[in-house]
C-alpha cells in the first residue's frame, strides 16, 4: 500500500471545516445584501422627505451591512488561502505570512460571526495549532481598530446614496 498521508488528521478537518465556511458565507451574504438594500432605500425615502437627521441615523445600517459584506469577503479569501495552503498548516512555526495573517484573521472573526457555525469549529484547531500567545495577538490586533460609524463616514455615505438617486443634500447644517 503506498498511500502517502499528506495532512494530519486535524489538518484534513480544518480544511474541511474552511471549504463548508465558503458556501456558508455565500448564504450569509443573501440576507446583508437584502437589509443593506433596504436601508439604502430608506435613507433615499428620509433624504427626499428632507428628513437629514433620520437619514444619518439610518444609514448607519448600511455601513453596518456593508462593512459585514466586506468581512465576509476577506473571511472567505483567508478560508481559500488556508485551504489552497494546507500544507503549511502541520508546521505552524514554519508557515507563510500570508498562512499566519489568516489564520489570525479566521480566529478573531470566528468570535464575531456566529452564522458561521463552521467557523466556530475551525477557530478551534487553528487556535490549538498556532497557540495562545497567537490567538491572544490576533485578538490585540484586530482591537487597535477604529469606530466605523463617526460622523463624517455617515455623511460620506448619505451623500452618495443621494448622488445615486439624483436627490440634490446640503449637509452643512448636520452636526
Amino acid at each position: 500500500m503506498g498511500f502517502l498521508r499528506k495532512f494530519s488528521k486535524q489538518t484534513r478537518k480544518l480544511k474541511s471545516l474552511l471549504e463548508l465556511t465558503v458556501s456558508r458565507v455565500a448564504i450569509a451574504r443573501k440576507p446583508r445584501l437584502a437589509r443593506k438594500s433596504i436601508a439604502s432605500g430608506d435613507v433615499c425615502q428620509l433624504l427626499s422627505l428632507g428628513q437629514t437627521d433620520r437619514a444619518l441615523q439610518r444609514v448607519e445600517q448600511v455601513i453596518k451591512e456593508d462593512n459585514m459584506l466586506e468581512a465576509l469577503g476577506i473571511i472567505e479569501l483567508y478560508c481559500k488561502c488556508l485551504v489552497k495552503k494546507a500544507d503549511q498548516l502541520d508546521k505552524p512555526k514554519e508557515c507563510s505570512e500570508e498562512v499566519k495573517e489568516a489564520a489570525a484573521g479566521l480566529i478573531f472573526a470566528a468570535k464575531r460571526c456566529s452564522d458561521l457555525p463552521e467557523l466556530q469549529s475551525a477557530r478551534k484547531i487553528l487556535a490549538d495549532k498556532f497557540g495562545d500567545d497567537f490567538t491572544a495577538d490576533a485578538k490585540l490586533v484586530w482591537k487597535l481598530s477604529g469606530d466605523t460609524t463617526s460622523i463624517s463616514l455617515k455623511k460620506k455615505v448619505t451623500k452618495e446614496i443621494a448622488a445615486e438617486n439624483n436627490i440634490s443634500l446640503d449637509l452643512s447644517k448636520s452636526p
